[in-house]
């Protein structure tokens, strides 16, 4: 095993997305490189369309699956406004992938709550890290010619932040996918891949 300091990632959306198989994939392709994994995911009350959030942690010798306050290595937010929920977790040089994809509240579709301006979410990404990239993993998928990969594709960006081969990543996707769905999955990781690879 080799001495590293623990990677915390935590995964953030809304029911439906996929968040919960995108933490389940992170944890196994941690398993798959050697490191011990831990693991929590967060369900709001209402199933699809609620709060859904992931903690998903890698290192050498891994205590607990919540990962504490301000720690957060790797944000990958699914919507736009669920990301901004999140961005106080991150610590000082964290990097943020935001999925612009907008899913609006109840508070906002019938209440008195109000979405995030683009200027606003912009001004937030800069204040919380220099290392923020906004993808349009949506528009990707449905090229693609299926909505549900979009968590895949955002895998597919933070692949290229980690000391992971692809290898290990087509082989879990290969495990955790039906069949018939492994070429859309395996197309979808390394759009996002592309997306990231040469900032990364």
């Amino acid at each position: 095993m080799r001495t590293v300091e623990t990677m915390n990632f935590m995964i953030t959306g809304v029911g439906g997305q996929g968040t919960i198989l995108a933490s389940d994939i992170l944890a196994a392709v941690g398993v798959e490189a050697g490191y011990d994994v831990k693991k929590s995911d967060i369900l709001g009350l209402a199933v699809r369309g609620g709060s859904v959030l992931g903690h998903v942690r890698w290192g050498e010798q891994v205590h607990s699956p919540i990962i504490p306050q301000g720690r957060v290595d790797y944000l990958l937010a699914f919507e736009i406004l669920e990301g901004m929920r999140r961005l106080s977790q991150i610590r000082p040089g964290g990097t943020v992938i935001l999925n612009e994809q907008e899913i609006h509240p109840a508070s906002v579709t019938s209440g008195p709550a109000t979405y995030p301006e683009p200027d606003a979410v912009q001004k937030a990404l800069s204040a919380a890290t220099p290392s923020a990239f906004r993808i349009r993993a949506l528009e990707i998928a449905q090229d693609l010619g299926s909505t549900k990969v979009v968590n895949v594709v955002v895998l597919g960006a933070l692949s290229s932040f980690l000391p992971v081969g692809t290898e290990s990543w087509e082989k879990v996707l290969e495990e955790r996918v039906p069949s018939r769905f492994t070429e859309l999955n395996l197309k979808a990781f390394h759009s996002g891949r592309r997306l990231t690879k040469e900032r990364a």
